[in-house]
């Protein structure tokens, strides 16, 4: 048997190649119809303007309005003196403090306030047996209040 791949058979090859290849690029470039060239010209936009909405007046009867109240000055009692919310503690070198249902030393002993336990003065000062007396309630606990006596506070920084 022969050999099929011979020069001439190659040859032949080629120039076949060479045909199909140049009669591609005649058909691309001449006989294929142009693509149509895009209209490049800008559209004209339509603009519809509308108007704002107005409003129409109405005879409406005049709102009442508030004046508001000026409220009354705070008197920011300066530091380390007593006066109502203010924070104090039971003062060192003191173990226990009576917490008593009124101002002065009759009357009923209602609970202790312990050494630097912290309350706020809400009521006060009451004088009674020659002593200042402050309203303390704790913070923590509503129900631990009770008047003592400004001998054994100290005024604290709120906390």
């Amino acid at each position: 048997m022969k050999n099929i791949l011979n020069r001439r058979v190659l040859l032949a090859a080629l120039l076949i190649a060479s045909v199909l290849l140049c009669a591609s690029f005649v058909f691309i470039l001449v006989i294929r119809p142009a693509a149509p060239v895009p209209d490049l010209t800008p559209a004209s936009a339509a603009m519809t303007i509308i108007p704002a909405p107005t409003s129409t007046p109405h005879d409406l009867p005049p709102t009442p309005q508030l004046i508001p109240s000026t409220p009354m000055p705070t008197l920011t009692p300066a530091p380390g003196e007593f006066a109502i919310n203010v924070y104090v503690q039971v003062a060192n070198g003191v173990d226990a403090l009576n917490l008593r249902a009124e101002p002065g030393l009759d009357s009923t002993k209602l609970s202790l306030a312990f050494k630097s336990e912290v309350f706020l003065i809400t009521n006060g000062p009451e004088k009674a047996d020659g002593i200042n007396w402050w309203y303390l309630t704790a913070s923590y606990d509503t129900s631990r209040a009770g008047w003592a006596a400004q001998d054994f506070l100290t005024v604290i920084p709120s906390p």
